[in-house]
């Protein structure tokens, strides 16, 4: 580890940043100066321009990716080397912002019959069942089901937040099942990692991104694109067609800002279809109806 790296690491864990965003600023800046082939602290405010255009042009990474990469090189350069940072010179590109993928509720229920096994079936009912980030569920424990008041207790979300979800009656009989079929019952994590699942740590993300890709392919459903965040988003667009209000769906994400719980909006079918379209209210003549003469 050069003396720099190590700086920044230093840097990042007196801040309590999270380890996913550690990972990304560090592989940023040695990403940076890989493309100069030069030691970082040798660049100037010319090369971060020129590496903002290559990101776009060259790389074609989206604005969101280049939005982190330069939020990354800002913290560098004003925590690690001390010097001056202008926004003026370095803007952040505009966001772009996507409606993700939305299944039905008949789909979802297909992807969960289709599961690979057993494991990944477990897994993707949590998802659903709790709106849980795959972070987030990768490190529930046995301690976070909560089947006196009916929650799961969600620990270190992000932002480093807790939050409480609710724990569905079916989600719990399923857990039960899941529990009773284990060769070795774990005294910590909830989903143990190893092909075993007896292992002292927990799985890892891939795990339930594995579980989903392999699902939608069983389902028909690969064309959808379907990953563990997919889930997620299904989890508030059902809640709020069933009738949830949007603060209530804000807190059970974990959102920071109603702003971001919105978008949900957008995905309703209740909402899309509680206005109708201004077509509907005109008088249009059949087609092939003939304009009558004067």
């Amino acid at each position: 580890m050069t003396h720099l790296r190590q700086i920044m690491l230093e840097e990042l864990r007196r801040r309590n940043f999270a380890d996913s965003t550690i990972r990304s600023y560090l592989h940023a800046v040695e990403h940076f100066s890989r493309y100069f082939h030069r030691r970082p602290d040798q660049l100037g405010p010319e090369h971060i321009r020129q590496y903002q255009a290559a990101l776009f042009t060259k790389l074609k990474f989206s604005p969101n990716t280049v939005t982190l990469r330069l939020a990354a090189l800002r913290f560098f350069y004003i925590q690690v080397l001390k010097r001056g940072w202008s926004i003026a010179e370095t803007p952040y590109p505009k966001k772009v912002l996507h409606l993700p993928e939305i299944l039905s509720q008949e789909e979802v229920a297909r992807l969960i019959d289709a599961a690979e096994s057993p494991f990944h079936r477990i897994l993707l009912m949590t998802l659903y069942a709790t709106g849980a980030r795959r972070a987030e569920a990768a490190h529930l424990k046995i301690s976070d089901i909560d089947s006196q008041r009916m929650v799961i207790h969600i620990r270190g979300g992000k932002g480093r937040k807790d939050r409480d979800v609710m724990l569905s009656p079916k989600l719990l009989d399923a857990l039960r099942v899941y529990w009773r079929g284990l060769r070795r019952k774990p005294t910590d994590w909830l989903f143990p990692g190893n092909r075993w699942h007896t292992a002292n740590h927990p799985i890892t993300t891939k795990v339930l991104w594995t579980a989903c890709q392999n699902a939608a392919q069983r389902a028909g459903l690969a064309h959808k694109h379907i990953h563990p965040h997919t889930l997620r988003h299904c989890f508030a667009t059902h809640l709020l067609e069933a009738g949830a209000d949007l603060r209530t769906i804000q807190m059970l994400l974990g959102h920071r800002d109603l702003e971001e719980t919105t978008i949900y909006l957008h995905l309703s079918r209740h909402h899309l279809s509680a206005t109708g379209s201004p077509l509907d209210a005109l008088t249009i003549r059949g087609e092939g109806e003939q304009t009558q003469s004067a």
